[in-house]
């Protein structure tokens, strides 16, 4: 069994191709690539620009958007595991097709300090605002099978559970787990990253008790990070950018399969959320792109 902090074979860190590794494959990415998403620099001196984005219910993106999403799916197909980018099958779009719309996410308090109620309460009404940032742009298109994507959070892994002030009744505390860092970890055996066929029935507290996808909340951390496991970033930047978490969002984008720019740069396209440090926001390039993604997985599922 993989552990969160062993299985970051994120789009986030690595090549295209490395997010399908084999299971029980390991890789050291806090040293692979330091240029990438950890390197909180490239999240400095953001210049935030309004977003333009238009409901669409077929494949039919502006015309000055069709050639980089053209070079941006080639780059995909040649790169992703060797071609075999269909392949892999717990893309974000699986994930939340598998929880049928209803995202369930768990909270790693990597951190030494306690955390409130209402902190935590913040932090489930920001995951609920931001997630539709993205899965909104779906909504209709291609067969997309939902109206909106919920989010909650169900469950908490922390070091000692007394770092949970207040009540802790509706949430799942997991202190006794960890990973091989020994980094509270939320319980494998509940968890869709380590379930992927979503046999949930060794979870004590059954198939209501999974959780889809990890929020994990590292104190001092100024970039990022994310994948098919969920997202990390800073503890300290979360609960400070509630409203509009840019590197979160950035980091769902790599759950949804949206790769980095760090090496080059499509056809007219230079300020968009998955080119990180420059923009705050998801654009029309970045929602055309995930789109892009459903019309090639559709088939999966409509």
């Amino acid at each position: 069994m993989r552990s969160a902090a062993t299985a970051l074979s994120l789009l986030a860190l690595s090549p295209l191709g490395t997010l399908a590794l084999p299971r029980g494959s390991t890789i050291n990415t806090q040293a692979s690539r330091p240029d990438r998403d950890l390197d909180g620099a490239v999240w400095k001196s953001l210049i935030s620009k309004a977003a333009r984005v238009k409901r669409q219910s077929s494949w039919d993106p502006p015309s000055e958007l069709v050639k980089p999403l053209h070079e941006v799916w080639d780059h995909t197909v040649e790169s992703y595991n060797n071609g075999q980018w269909d392949a892999f099958k717990n893309y974000g779009y699986d994930i939340i097709v598998a929880a049928e719309g209803k995202l369930n996410f768990c909270v790693r308090w990597d951190s030494s300090g306690s955390v409130t109620a209402e902190q935590r309460n913040a932090i489930e009404k920001s995951l609920q605002a931001n997630v539709p940032k993205w899965t909104d742009h779906l909504t209709g298109f291609m067969g997309w099978p939902y109206q909106n994507v919920s989010a909650n959070v169900v469950g908490w892994a922390v070091s000692d559970a007394s770092k949970l002030q207040g009540s802790t009744d509706n949430i799942q505390v997991y202190d006794s787990t960890a990973d091989a860092e020994g980094i509270p970890e939320c319980d494998p055996r509940c968890g869709r990253f380590f379930h992927q066929d979503s046999d949930y029935s060794e979870c004590p507290s059954g198939p209501e008790g999974r959780y889809d996808m990890s929020l994990w909340l590292t104190e001092g951390m100024e970039g990022g990070a994310g994948g098919d496991w969920g997202q990390r970033v800073g503890s300290e930047y979360f609960l400070g950018a509630l409203d509009a978490p840019h590197i979160w969002l950035h980091e769902f984008g790599h759950t949804l399969a949206l790769d980095d720019f760090y090496d080059w740069l499509p056809a007219g396209q230079d300020a968009f959320i998955m080119n990180a440090g420059s923009s705050t926001e998801v654009k029309e390039f970045d929602i055309w792109m995930m789109r892009d993604w459903w019309r090639n997985l559709a088939s999966r599922y409509v």
